[in-house]
């Protein structure tokens, strides 16, 4: 018996050194690019093509590359863009995805499971295979290097919100919708006093997985905001790129600043981003 406790208690013990060499391991992994770019942007142009990009810079106090990465890119009127654009794609993405949702799961009519499967096939679509008919689309409407069309276009339906919206509606009891018919308030007061107020951190799950994508989106933002004035922050950061090369130290400088308005956000709000998060992944 002894033996076997033994024997069994040595096994476990390599199973967890494994376990936490494995996950050190990966742990590594996913930090070292962002060692590396942190490590790049304090290096002067010459350091960068004579050392490797784990080699540490002869000094910590050179800011050269960020003041002029700001400054080149236009970082500021990018960032003001960027932020224009995810609040209002934020805000319309909300209202459109709750109100769908409310309709959708509360509202029993034909056609209603027709409608979740056609959002379900638009979600398996690829994006891309269908850029050539929505920019025709925003041709014929005029929305092309004009920042309210791209905002209109970013704020389509968002099938991933709408099934989360859906998924925690689920959890609400109807009774308190018949309490509130009986006190004779309308449908839209019943969605806007008790099932927004519901939804907070449902709302919280969906802006944090939309605000990433929209801050983050180069794709559609390259290609209907051409104007130097339109620019977002992930299109700034190609300023630095050309077919002579590309100016890596003062790319990770700019990757560093746009994403320090990011970090703070998460600091500052890291309890409610991290509660939204669980509630809504809880629900369902």
């Amino acid at each position: 018996m002894k033996k076997n406790r033994k024997h069994y208690s040595v096994t476990q013990m390599i199973w967890m050194v494994v376990k936490y060499v494995s996950l050190v391991f990966f742990s590594l992994i996913s930090v070292v690019p962002i060692i590396s770019c942190v490590i790049t942007a304090f290096k002067t142009k010459q350091e960068y093509q004579s050392t490797n990009v784990m080699t540490l810079p002869e000094s910590w106090l050179n800011f050269s590359n960020f003041v002029e990465a700001f400054q080149r890119a236009n970082m500021g009127r990018a960032f003001l863009n960027s932020v224009i654009v995810m609040l209002c794609v934020l805000a319309g993405s909300v209202i459109i995805g709750t109100q769908l949702a409310y309709v959708l799961n509360r509202f029993k009519f034909p056609g209603n499971g027709l409608i979740r499967n056609l959002f379900l096939f638009a979600s398996l679509l690829p994006g891309v295979a269908m850029q050539v008919t929505v920019y025709q689309i925003m041709y014929e409407l005029g929305f092309i290097n004009h920042l309210y069309g791209y905002i209109i276009m970013m704020m389509g339906t968002d099938v991933i919100s709408i099934y989360i919206f859906i998924q925690y509606m689920e959890n609400i009891p109807v009774s308190l919708d018949e309490s509130a018919i009986i006190d004779g308030a309308s449908y839209f007061k019943i969605y806007w006093k008790i099932m927004l107020p519901l939804l907070k951190p449902a709302i919280v799950t969906a802006c944090i997985l939309k605000g990433v994508g929209v801050y983050n989106e180069y794709y559609a933002a390259n290609l209907y905001l051409n104007k130097q004035e339109l620019k977002t922050m992930a299109i700034s950061l190609y300023t630095f790129t050309g077919p002579l090369g590309s100016q890596y130290n003062l790319i990770c400088a700019g990757v560093i600043i746009s994403l320090l308005p990011a970090l703070i956000v998460f600091v500052v709000c890291q309890k409610q981003i991290y509660s939204g998060i669980t509630a809504g992944a809880v629900k369902g």
